[in-house]
């Protein structure tokens, strides 16, 4: 409430300052024109408060140290293009320091990811309560679960989409292949679900590394430019992100994370659908997709038997299980 009294307060002041340069100006008061003028100069006033609430303190930092740099340089080319020609010197001095200012502010909010590690240590406090940034690769988005993920609302904040990512995914949806193009097309539409999220924000980033050709190594090096994390399932960007020094999410990680656990020693009824690699073996799975290796299983294949967990071995591909059948009563006898 106070703040409403304080923005009406402030357009009656404007109206009243307007009306005040009625004599300034020559202008009969009062001046309805003029009133009119105070009134939309209070209007902006207000609205660029109200947006500078809903902007982080980094960029409003940065921004107004753009400015004042540039209204700096601006206002010591027009005083050089006044020494040269001197009726132009008060116009020159204005000019150059508004378009100089604006360059300058337009750079250093354009530069904002650059200052990111700076704006850290200068607002420790607005860091801690920032959102990092998600960069997607081009799996995680085609696999699709984590719009799942984002809908839960387990990962929120905003979402990197970097168009060299839509780039490759127009490649995948644009190929001669079915199959592929059905996943790019399957990517595109993950996409378009995120959007309409309301937990997330899907943030389509222009940056790109033209001298790097290969689409993982973009977006590492673009999460150390954003200091982001990658978002992905596949194994192999995992490990090289971790190498570089890049935080990674990995959604397989998270759904062997939450699957019920598994301890030898464990009964479990199981379908065996298929013969194993070694001799003998019979493979069946879970409810969760997650693989029973099932020792001696061959002769029990097409049949749903009691089996014994032995051991369970988990990896970041996944976790598969080991089990052996439980001995039925006829061959005990």
């Amino acid at each position: 409430m106070t703040v409403v009294i304080v923005r009406v307060l402030v357009l009656a002041v404007a109206v009243g300052a307007g009306l005040a340069l009625g004599p300034v100006l020559a202008v009969p008061t009062p001046s309805p024109w003029l009133a009119g003028a105070g009134l939309l100069v209070g209007i902006l006033a207000v609205l660029l408060e109200w947006r500078a609430r809903r902007v982080p303190v980094e960029r409003l930092f940065w921004g107004a140290t753009g400015a004042a740099i540039g209204v700096v340089l601006g206002l010591g080319l027009g005083s050089a293009v006044g020494a040269v020609v001197p009726g132009a010197a008060t116009l020159g001095r204005g000019l150059f320091g508004l378009l100089v200012g604006y360059l300058g502010w337009s750079v250093a909010l354009a530069k904002g990811d650059e200052l990111a590690g700076l704006s850290t240590k200068l607002f420790p406090k607005a860091a801690s309560q920032t959102r990092p940034y998600k960069i997607l690769d081009t799996s995680v988005i085609i696999d699709g679960r984590v719009a799942d993920v984002c809908e839960s609302g387990f990962l929120e904040g905003t979402l990197v989409v970097p168009q060299f990512v839509l780039r490759e995914l127009q490649q995948i949806a644009d190929s001669p292949d079915g199959l592929k193009r059905n996943r790019g097309k399957r990517g595109f539409g993950v996409i378009q679900r995120l959007q309409r999220i309301p937990k997330v924000t899907v943030l389509i980033h222009d940056g790109d590394f033209p001298q790097v050709r290969e689409v993982d190594r973009k977006l590492i090096e673009l999460a150390k430019a954003m200091d982001a994390k990658v978002v992905t399932n596949d194994y192999n960007l995992n490990k090289v992100a971790e190498v570089s020094g890049v935080a990674v999410l990995n959604v397989n990680e998270l759904a062997n994370a939450v699957k019920p656990a598994v301890l030898p020693g464990e009964m479990m009824h199981l379908y065996v659908l298929k013969e194993g690699k070694e001799a003998g073996q019979g493979v069946a799975y879970l409810d969760d997709g997650t693989m029973v290796v099932v020792d001696h299983g061959r002769k029990l294949i097409g049949q749903s038997v009691d089996v014994t967990v032995t051991s369970v071995l988990q990896t970041t591909a996944g976790r598969m299980i080991f089990a052996r059948p439980v001995p039925s009563a006829e061959s005990l006898q």
